[in-house]
């Protein structure tokens, strides 16, 4: 591991020298590169180091221990020092793991009403209020795509894109089925329902990701319409895609114009087709993508929303938390950051695996 870190470092004084250069930034295009770069290395560099100075300082306390003037100094820091140390080396292990290269993505976001009517539609448009504020909190922006809204202000089913740095490392674990356990809007005798939404996470990807022959997409235009089938203009600038190999459609409503639209929608298919074909190499994907998001049962979910007892349970990593109004009002780092420390571990285990 150490001699990996040291062929690191001297790439990134590379990188630091080559940025320092003004002649670099004759080419944009390579000077981006470079600072991203050094951008992604960062975090690792530091805590190398960190823990480069925290050896060197564990040396130098244990070669002080034995003077009559310094060594109970030398003994705390001795202490201090190889107490640092373990935890050091267990973050340059997690900071040394292939990374998604999907990681610095946006992501498209895909939530649908499952079990329970007009109340699991009511749920779905909750969920995407929580990750709007999410998404605010942290300040990205978040594009409608296509959103089908029900009378009651409910979302049969909502696409929209999220854009920031880091947008897709930290939502990708949201996919799967969300349970709602509470009285709903329309229950007049107080009984407690179970309803679910699904929620599908893609990377967004640019048509040049993908490879889609023009000649297998069919393109269709209609009016934009809202809740009740009000038209939000008079002119067909909605755009809806058939990939006609995998019958795949998709559909954009949200921009003024056609050719937006239409350019959105590209962008969202080469998504769905990405995912498709990620799926079919793990061997894990099936045609109406139960993968991700399952069929809607109630037995199916990743998290449980339970409004009477205000608690929310992830069942995938056993974390439960009694503050419901807080998440439904995007608090949900803690939830995100015990997947995110649950999957390092996860692969931290196979890796070790591997290399013994």
């Amino acid at each position: 591991m150490l001699d990996k870190l040291k062929h690191i470092e001297q790439r990134y004084q590379e990188i630091e020298a080559r940025l320092s250069d003004a002649g670099t930034y004759a080419d944009p295009a390579l000077a981006a590169k470079l600072n991203k770069e050094q951008r992604d290395l960062e975090p690792l560099m530091e805590t190398y180091r960190t823990y480069v100075r925290t050896q060197a300082d564990l040396e130098q306390a244990r070669e002080l221990i034995s003077d009559p003037d310094l060594g109970e100094m030398a003994k705390e820091e001795f202490a201090a020092a190889k107490a640092a140390l373990p935890a050091l080396e267990e973050q340059l292990k997690i900071l040394l793991l292939p990374k998604d290269p999907n990681g610095g993505k946006n992501v498209i976001l895909e939530i649908r009403a499952g079990v329970g009517g007009e109340e699991a539609a009511l749920f779905a448009a909750d969920l995407y209020r929580m990750y709007t504020m999410y998404a605010e909190g942290r300040h990205w922006s978040v594009e409608v795509d296509s959103a089908s809204e029900t009378e009651l202000g409910g979302l049969k089913e909502i696409c929209f894109t999220v854009q920031g740095e880091g947008a897709y490392s930290r939502l990708k674990f949201e996919s799967g089925v969300h349970r709602v356990q509470r009285v709903p809007e329309t229950e007049s005798g107080g009984r407690v329902h179970t309803s679910t939404a699904t929620v599908a996470v893609l990377p967004e990807m640019e048509e040049v990701d993908v490879t889609i022959d023009p000649a297998d997409i069919e393109m269709q235009v209609f009016r934009s319409s809202g809740a009740g089938g009000q038209h939000i203009n008079k002119t067909s600038s909605a755009v809806r895609l058939i990939h006609k190999p995998t019958g795949m459609v998709v559909e954009c409503q949200q921009e003024r114009s056609q050719f937006q639209n239409r350019e959105k929608a590209m962008r969202l298919l080469a998504s769905r087709l990405y995912e498709q074909e990620r799926e079919k190499v793990e061997g894990a994907y099936a045609d109406d993508r139960k993968s991700q998001v399952g069929s809607g049962m109630r037995n199916e979910r990743v998290r449980t929303y339970n409004f009477p007892q205000g608690r929310l349970t992830d069942h995938r990593v056993g974390l439960t938390l009694y503050k419901l109004d807080a998440v439904m009002n995007g608090d949900i780092d803690e939830i995100i950051d015990a997947l995110v420390t649950a999957d390092q571990a996860s692969r931290l285990e196979k890796e070790t695996l591997t290399s013994s």
